[in-house]
């Protein structure tokens, strides 16, 4: 049973976005006190509502997971686990992270997660995922918020800097998006999830995916422009976004976009590991430097 409620709050997603809230309390680290304990706490916290919206996304999307293949054995869809019992462990879920990054964190960090919330919750599961092409664009907006509050538990301030980082968050999730919804689009068609690839065509989405990967770079080499992050940032995000800028402007057909959209959320995954990984070993003193 535990395995279960484990499951409907989605443990691949909470970890990906943790990656990012390292990413954002790295970049500020730079400049501002912090320490483990405070990264630990907000990990903690942000971790926790992250899980909530996804229990909440699991309850509400029962009607469309049965219909996917993906998905249709998950605990909600088979009545494993009751509504109302999910709906009280989302709730608990979503006071308890922002209890904890408001009163051991700071109140803006929790105020902004919980913005985070409601976008995820109500504007995109709710609302623009189920009627709208332009689904993914909210949904980009919740998922630019984990850096941005890991970036404001160290500052305490949103800077131009917490928003170029929320920025290029938000320009990471369009191509990362779509690259899912393309090699999953029989799920997405079935289940009547109107996303870019399924509405308007593989070669509609190619075009977009290659526009935001390239604002992505540009983006990503302004924070080293304004002088936080230092060359080995500009070296390890130089390289990643050359490599996802290689993949992603690849031909694409009928007989290849499965493998491509494979490939180019692969190396989504390296880019935003990489980044964050680089701002983290910045941060640490080395002798002979």
């Amino acid at each position: 049973m535990l395995k279960s409620y484990v499951s409907i709050t989605k443990p691949g997603i909470i970890f990906g976005n943790l990656i990012s809230v390292a990413a954002g309390f790295f970049l500020a680290a730079k400049t501002e006190s912090a320490d483990f304990l405070l990264l630990l706490t907000t990990l903690v916290g942000v971790g926790l509502v992250i899980a909530s919206g996804c229990v909440v996304n699991n309850i509400f999307d029962r009607d469309i997971d049965q219909k996917m293949k993906r998905t249709q054995y998950r605990e909600l869809v088979m009545g494993d686990i009751n509504i109302d019992v999910a709906f009280v462990y989302a709730l608990a879920l979503l006071l308890g992270g922002t209890a904890l990054l408001f009163q051991r964190v700071n109140p803006l960090s929790a105020v902004v997660v919980l913005l985070g919330y409601v976008f995820y919750v109500f504007f995109y599961t709710m609302w623009y995922k189920r009627n709208s092409v332009y689904g993914t664009l909210v949904g980009s907006i919740s998922g630019a918020v984990p850096p941005l509050v890991g970036y404001l538990a160290v500052a305490n301030y949103i800077s131009l800097e917490a928003m170029l980082l929320f920025i290029m968050f938000c320009l990471w999730q369009m191509p990362h998006s779509y690259a899912i919804a393309m090699f999953r689009m029989q799920d997405y068609r079935e289940a009547g999830i109107p996303v870019l690839p399924v509405k308007e065509g593989i070669n509609k989405a190619h075009q977009h995916m290659k526009a935001y990967v390239i604002a992505f770079a540009v983006v990503a080499a302004g924070l080293f422009m304004l002088g936080e992050a230092g060359y080995e940032y500009l070296a390890v995000s130089a390289a990643v976004c050359f490599f996802w800028t290689r993949v992603t402007f690849r031909k694409v057909t009928d007989d290849n976009y499965v493998q491509w959209s494979k490939a180019v959320f692969k190396m989504s995954l390296l880019v935003v590991m990489s980044i964050s990984g680089v701002l983290g070993l910045e941060l640490i003193p080395l002798p002979f430097i």
